[in-house]
């Protein structure tokens, strides 16, 4: 049998007769191959734009890249890309939203583009550490390049994972833990009902500070307000004055004064703020003579 080309349709009688098959019979085996040829390449066509645009209309994250994302209009595809330092939210196709990377899982499409740097800021966009590893409390919240410096309140230190102040424990930042910030720890407790109530210690540096061990185990430092101290035998803030290893802490901070102000305030006035409009006086009528 003489080979076929492309586009030629082969002779029933000549396939029939070398298979041993039925003209009939043939013909079905023809029209069978013709069929699934036909959804094979229907199939292919499909997976192709599937794989381009998962729907005609939306917004879709790619497969490799946190920060790359494709915009599709009637199945046409434009691939798009986050400022350096956000990447692609994919919580809807239907919302095309470049955010900062705390809470948006990348651990699938980890790859990011080319960094951007200025001073202070490794991105043009987010929240980094100090560059010195040993500051643990001091950050920068840079947009488009440029920086402000933003340091936590006492005891807390920014934590990469979250963009936030955090207790040293919860943040988890190398050289930044409870035993590098605190010079504190905990004292050794046995007792399970102690353990659970979260005792109180004072800060053996500063009088207005003291610790909360959780759990018996984990310090986080607090504090008590201005001209108030902690009182070990209550576990409580007390003025200083009152508390006899630390009657003297202000000295040199706050006058008396300052300190009696503060013990006992001044009443706030009470009464209807209302605005009262002027008295309108009764004209005086003239006697008569």
């Amino acid at each position: 049998m003489e080979a076929l080309t492309d586009g030629q349709i082969p002779c029933l009688e000549c396939t029939a007769s070398a298979a041993g098959q039925t003209r009939k019979e043939a013909a079905k085996e023809q029209n069978r191959r013709r069929t699934s040829t036909s959804h094979q390449s229907d199939f292919e066509q499909e997976q192709q734009v599937s794989d381009q645009c998962p729907e005609p209309n939306g917004y879709f994250p790619d497969a490799e890249q946190c920060d790359k994302y494709y915009d599709c209009r009637d199945g046409k595809l434009h691939e798009k890309l986050c400022p350096d330092g956000l990447v692609f939210n994919d919580f809807s196709p239907e919302h095309e939203k470049c955010d900062l990377p705390f809470g948006i899982d990348c651990s699938k499409r980890p790859k990011l583009q080319t960094p951007i740097p200025s001073l202070n800021c490794p991105r043009l966009h987010g929240y980094f550490g100090h560059e010195d590893p040993t500051n643990c409390n001091t950050f920068y919240y840079c947009v488009d390049g440029k920086y402000n410096k933003i340091e936590c309140s006492q005891g807390l230190v920014f934590s990469p994972k979250t963009g936030i102040c955090d207790w040293p424990d919860e943040a988890q930042k190398a050289g930044c833990g409870t035993k590098e910030v605190f010079n504190f720890t905990c004292p050794i407790v046995h007792d399970e009902a102690i353990k659970a109530a979260h005792p109180r210690y004072a800060d053996p540096e500063d009088c207005q500070y003291f610790y909360v061990c959780v759990n018996g185990e984990i310090p986080r430092r607090n504090g008590c307000k201005l001209g108030q101290a902690f009182d070990e035998r209550t576990g409580k803030c007390d003025w200083a004055r009152k508390i006899p290893e630390c009657k003297d802490w202000y000295k040199g901070q706050l006058t008396d004064a300052e300190l009696d102000a503060l013990e006992n305030p001044k009443p706030k006035p009470t009464g209807s703020t209302r605005r009262k409009g002027p008295k309108h006086q009764q004209p005086i009528q003239e006697e008569e003579k």
